[in-house]
């Protein structure tokens, strides 16, 4: 489990650099492996640390074919394994009430929510550094804002749910999960991906689907029965490089948009579910982590380079 744009698996570390990467996450230069995605979304960054080892750098985000920057910022981590963590700075969005959508508009909202059906996911990307979240498309005003980059560094991202003309509705990187507001066409940016995770918490497997077909199919490690991986509906919302990919963390970690479900906050900020890789995978297959997901440095490496953010995640039983 993460502390939000911090990591819940294992100790803290704190002192962050950061520097870009690719849309799909790769370090500048290197090219996607195991499939193409067909998101052109900006960048990725996430959350994860090194337990003992260095602290992780942050990566920040870039556009495809733009050099790399560096970038300076402090993160503060938990982790998995215990330990605990300076308080971070920022403020936790809080989620909008939900309000019904007008009858007129069920059919058309309906007939949008099934556009994907051929297998991919829309993904809208924050264009504006401040987006503004409406509880629904006729709503006067606004109920939430949401910051652009995130908490983290990263680019605002969120998986839409549906769409109406000159809106999106979208899932909310916010507590209680499966949260939903609506955002304005005008501040976000569109695309595509054709690829979606599950992770099957009894089976210990993580799997990547490009549409229909299986492209990963890995071991993974994930919460106890005092701390769980909750099941549920999310997102890739971040990306973090640790600084020793030898170390707790592996060489890459994901933030998601869920929230562990035993504890309501960590050094009073929310404790984040997070993906990475570890050092010790011999414990994959078995309920080690505090909510964490876990995969082996192969297999967390093919990912980063893989799967945009905004990416659909399913955690099931």
């Amino acid at each position: 489990m993460m502390v939000l744009g911090s990591s819940v698996c294992r100790r803290p570390a704190s002192g962050v650099a950061a520097h870009a990467v690719s849309s799909t996450g790769m370090p500048a230069g290197s090219a996607p492996t195991g499939g193409t995605p067909t998101s052109t979304s900006t960048s990725v960054s996430a959350a994860a640390a090194a337990g003992n080892t260095p602290p992780p750098r942050r990566l920040s985000p870039r556009r495809a074919g733009i050099p790399s920057l560096v970038l300076a910022g402090l993160i503060t981590f938990t982790g998995c394994g215990g330990g605990s963590a300076d308080s971070p700075t920022g403020t936790q969005p809080t989620a909008p009430t939900s309000t019904a959508v007008p009858q007129a508009a069920h059919s058309e909202l309906a007939a949008a929510a099934s556009v994907n059906q051929d297998g991919t996911s829309t993904i809208v990307t924050a264009v504006v550094p401040k987006v503004d979240i409406y509880k629904s498309p006729i709503a006067a005003s606004v109920v939430s804002q949401l910051s652009n980059p995130n908490e983290a560094g990263a680019p605002r991202v969120f998986l839409v749910v549906a769409k109406l003309p000159g809106w999106w509705q979208v899932l909310l990187p916010v507590q209680p999960a499966g949260t939903t507001g609506w955002v304005k066409d005008a501040q976000v940016k569109a695309s595509q991906t054709s690829y979606r995770v599950e992770v099957a918490r009894k089976e210990h497997r993580l799997r990547v689907y490009d549409k229909q077909q299986v492209v990963v199919d890995e071991p993974t490690a994930v919460g106890t029965g005092d701390t769980p991986t909750p099941g549920g509906k999310f997102y890739l919302t971040e990306l973090l490089q640790p600084r020793n990919p030898a170390g707790a963390y592996g060489p890459y970690a994901f933030g998601l948009s869920g929230f562990s479900t035993t504890l309501d906050s960590f050094e009073g900020r929310a404790p984040v579910i997070g993906i990475h890789g570890t050092n010790q995978p011999n414990l994959l297959g078995q309920d080690v982590s505090h909510g964490c997901i876990r995969v082996s440095n192969e297999t967390i490496t093919r990912l980063a380079r893989l799967l945009p953010l905004g990416t659909p995640v399913e955690i099931v039983a």
